[in-house]
């Protein structure tokens, strides 16, 4: 049987290889599945836990004003994040926690064939790149190789939830969403 998004939202479903899982429900990703890009969050919130989708917080309702802002909309998009699952009192996902959700996010990779991957805030980024910070790497693309013949465009931005402790980080994250915009019509 070819492995599709609907069959791994019900093996995420049955799961239980992250002890989040006995506490919190899965998210897996969600929008176009054929979208050229794809944004990766952290992990879910209490909004994402009890909805089962991811950025339907308040990060995800400044995630749809920053997509917006560049004429994108969820449904030309396809989100998700690291962990699929939400850490308790909204804490740091853990190394432990990344390692095990890494091979569902490397699946929702290989499904939906992204051109470009945004990393939203330090751990997304941590995935791509382990030693780069996000305040060197944001608002800049990166290339990476996925395998011997074929690279993608990695293109960090802070995690919109950055903004709403910060308020200083609102203007950057409108200058990086405009960034990925002008990155995104001189690829096309």
């Amino acid at each position: 049987m070819e492995l599709t998004l609907p069959i791994l939202q019900e093996k995420l479903k049955a799961w239980d290889g992250c002890a989040l899982s006995k506490t919190s429900n899965p998210v897996l990703g969600e929008g176009n599945p054929n979208a050229d890009i794809m944004f990766i969050g952290e992990a879910p919130g209490a909004k994402e836990n009890e909805l089962k989708r991811p950025f339907v917080g308040a990060a995800g309702k400044l995630l749809d004003e920053l997509l917006e802002s560049i004429n994108l909309k969820r449904s030309d998009i396809y989100i998700s994040n690291v962990v699929k699952y939400r850490p308790p009192a909204n804490r740091d996902p853990t190394d432990e926690e990344k390692e095990q959700c890494m091979p569902w996010l490397k699946m929702e990779i290989a499904l939906i064939k992204p051109k470009v991957i945004v990393p939203l805030g330090r751990h997304a980024l941590g995935h791509f790149f382990p030693t780069l910070g996000m305040t060197a790497a944001h608002g800049t693309p990166q290339k990476i190789k996925i395998d011997n013949e074929n690279s993608i465009t990695i293109f960090p931005i802070y995690h919109p939830a950055a903004a709403l402790h910060n308020g200083n980080f609102r203007g950057t994250l409108f200058e990086d969403f405009e960034a990925l915009n002008k990155f995104l019509s001189a690829a096309s």
